[in-house]
């Protein structure tokens, strides 16, 4: 094994070491089936201690990379074909996505270890006022993230951070009510159209069919800002394909339009390439996105925040930018922490291993 271990890295020594075996596995080094060397090899070929392999397997098998089989050692179970998304076909009415409502909850142990740690790193300091867009750190954690898992590369200037989706639906219902109509998916989450209807926007539901929001009626509604689910419309599950979203960015270009990329639960997804954003197929020129950490961490996490395209922020700043931020400073570096220290991911690969099991 050409594992080179840093000692004096920023990663501990286990994560490096996950990090080179996970490498191995998603490429074919390890196949399905494969058993991974003894825990004693592993050591003695990367100058590590036999805990530190320990923690590094442990880490791998709660990711469904591998599994452990008692007196045989440790074993590949990880498979391409098994990271597809699976949906029912529609026949007369919308149906829902297979296995995409479970939650499973963050685990509390490292939920507590993270904010001891927030709490000793930053002591009184998380009694100070959050800027109004929200803390640099969560706000440059959140690009980081966006940039690894989604290759949406943006600067923190262009994140707010709000006390979760309503809340960020309520800014852009101000930013863009001089517009007059929204365009909405029917159906759709009630409470889209009730922020909305509350600033006085009128609203155009769009019917939705098997592959995203009806091409004619796309075409005929007024609306210049339409808000769509493109991954996971709640509460139909239905899913807009690539030509689909394609549509939706050449509607906007047409009528000057805006988009709101509304993309609740697209990190449970169990694909292992994550569907492309409208707001990276855009050029991040003329979507809205916004995501929140209520389903992916705790419903009492209220936490969510939209990226805004650069041509964006100073119209944003000039009519908006005196609302203070609604989270606090303690929850917003919590979840700094838990994205800087990789175990949010970790978490939401635990979440796709059980749904890949449950799937199959």
């Amino acid at each position: 094994m050409n594992y080179k271990i840093n000692p004096k890295g920023d990663s501990p020594a286990y994560i490096q070491l996950y990090y080179f075996l996970r490498e191995d596995i998603i490429n074919g080094t390890f196949t399905y089936g494969t058993k991974i060397p003894s825990k004693r090899i592993i050591a003695a070929e990367t100058g590590v201690s036999i805990i530190t392999v320990e923690h590094t397997m442990e880490l791998l098998c709660d990711e469904g990379y591998i599994e452990t089989r008692p007196r045989s050692g440790y074993f590949v179970i990880y498979r391409n074909e098994d990271f597809q998304v699976v949906q029912t076909p529609i026949t007369g009415k919308i149906n829902k996505l297979t296995s995409t409502s479970n939650l499973v909850e963050f685990p509390f142990s490292t939920l507590a270890k993270t904010m001891r740690k927030v709490l000793l790193d930053y002591g009184d300091n998380i009694l100070t006022r959050s800027p109004n867009a929200g803390c640099l750190e969560l706000r440059s954690e959140v690009c980081a993230y966006l940039a690894r898992s989604r290759s949406i590369h943006v600067n923190p200037t262009q994140i707010v951070v709000g006390s979760g989706a309503e809340y960020l639906y309520g800014l852009i219902a101000q930013m863009f009510k001089e517009k007059g109509t929204f365009a909405i998916e029917n159906p759709s989450y009630e409470k889209i159209k009730k922020v909305y209807e509350e600033f006085g926007i009128t609203i155009d539901g769009l019917t939705l069919n098997q592959d995203g929001i009806d091409s004619g009626e796309l075409k005929k509604t007024k609306a210049k800002v339409l808000h769509t689910t493109p991954f996971n419309s709640f509460p139909t599950g239905i899913t807009a394909d690539a030509s689909k979203k394609r549509e939706y960015l050449n509607w906007a270009s047409s009528k000057d339009g805006i988009i709101i990329e509304d993309n609740y639960d697209s990190e449970l997804t169990i694909a292992q390439k994550p569907e492309d954003s409208l707001f990276l197929m855009s050029g991040g020129e003329n979507v809205i996105y916004i995501n929140t950490f209520s389903r992916t961490i705790a419903p009492s996490m209220r936490v969510g925040y939209m990226v805004l395209p650069q041509n964006l922020v100073k119209e944003f700043n000039q009519k908006l930018g005196f609302y203070s931020c609604t989270v606090p400073v303690f929850d917003q570096l919590v979840i700094a922490e838990l994205l800087h220290s990789g175990d949010f991911e970790r978490h939401l690969n635990r979440i796709r291993r059980k749904r890949r099991k449950d799937t199959k």
